[in-house]
């Protein structure tokens, strides 16, 4: 039996070269929307539904009252009051709830995802690794990791996520892509301590030197914080635990 293929897409400006009708897209944005996103589902929120502007994000949570949030450039946006932190939302604020969410970086992908014609669109970052995982398996079908970058840039911590999926599932799938093979390579070289590896990282210090989100960074990179399969279906992200 043929095993399925497995892609690695490490920045949004190159996602047009991938065939994505036909594949499962990860949508990847550890730092901070996709861990944010894991979150916000395992603390019990209804759905959230991802948007790509912030007056689209305030016009929806309007009609539907709904909670707007996002951030531009790692703050809350302007004219939200709630951004992108995934310790923001505890259960007791968040449980039952819809969340708004647009993001710099995630938000957009996930949008250029579905103008692709993405067969099936799932949310991946550490704290729910497992769970994207054990349905990749499941599945059985061609996978296309999908990594959010910085304003297409390339970034490493995306890149490491998709290493970690990569070093978990690679013997069930064909990978013939050298930046799957980078992101293997980049993840086992610092899987024993990526809280050591991080300050490494651009997005860590725009993060934790200007706005001093430690503790984001910390649960971003633990595996299994927040295990909840996510899938996008009819405009929102729901919650379908493993």
């Amino acid at each position: 039996m043929q095993k399925p293929t497995l892609h690695t897409c490490i920045s949004p400006a190159l996602l047009h070269q991938y065939q994505l009708s036909n594949s499962i897209v990860v949508i990847i944005d550890v730092f901070r929307a996709t861990s944010t996103i894991a979150a916000v589902l395992k603390n019990g929120a209804k759905c959230i539904i991802p948007v790509d502007e912030v007056a689209k994000a305030i016009d929806i949570s309007k009609k539907i009252r709904a909670i707007a949030a996002g951030e531009r450039d790692g703050q809350i946006a302007e004219g939200l009051q709630h951004g992108n932190s995934p310790l923001e939302y505890s259960k007791e604020f968040i449980g039952g709830k819809t969340l708004v969410l647009t993001t710099t970086n995630g938000t957009k992908l996930l949008q250029m995802a579905l103008d692709n014609n993405a067969d099936t669109i799932i949310t991946g970052s550490f704290p729910n690794l497992s769970s994207v995982c054990n349905y990749l398996l499941a599945q059985n079908k061609n996978v296309v990791l999908g990594c959010a970058g910085w304003k297409d840039r390339f970034n490493i911590e995306d890149t490491l996520f998709a290493g970690a999926v990569i070093n978990r599932i690679k013997e069930n799938f064909t990978i013939h892509c050298d930046s799957s093979l980078m992101a293997d390579i980049l993840y086992e070289q610092n899987k024993h301590d990526l809280m050591g590896f991080a300050p490494k990282l651009t997005h860590y210090h725009r993060l934790v030197d200007r706005f001093g989100l430690i503790d984001d960074i910390r649960f971003c990179l633990t595996p299994d914080s927040a295990d909840v399969l996510v899938v996008y279906e009819d405009g929102k992200l729901l919650s379908k635990f493993s």
